[in-house]
């Protein structure tokens, strides 16, 4: 099982990420609130402006204080494509 720091120490599990996107759009303002709701969603940017959010395979939502290209590259271990 690959870890995947997602920033001030929190890691996530590489084996159960389906989705890494940015925060901005409606629909995933939507997403983080129905998540939110049903109690799912992992806040891990300790009070910080939200740039990546990462959706798994579990139905939980989890919320990261870094870029999304920074966390696809730690959990490519490279460049990004």
């Amino acid at each position: 099982m690959k870890l995947i720091n997602i920033g001030f120490g929190n890691m996530v599990s590489s084996a159960r990420l389906v989705a890494i996107v940015s925060p901005e759009s409606a629909p995933i303002k939507r997403i983080i609130q129905e998540t939110r709701e049903k109690g799912l969603l992992i806040d891990a940017t300790y009070g910080r402006r939200t740039r990546a959010v990462i959706v798994m395979d579990s139905g939980h939502v989890v919320l990261s204080a870094i870029q999304p290209e920074t966390v696809a590259s730690r959990v490519g271990g490279g460049e990004i494509a």
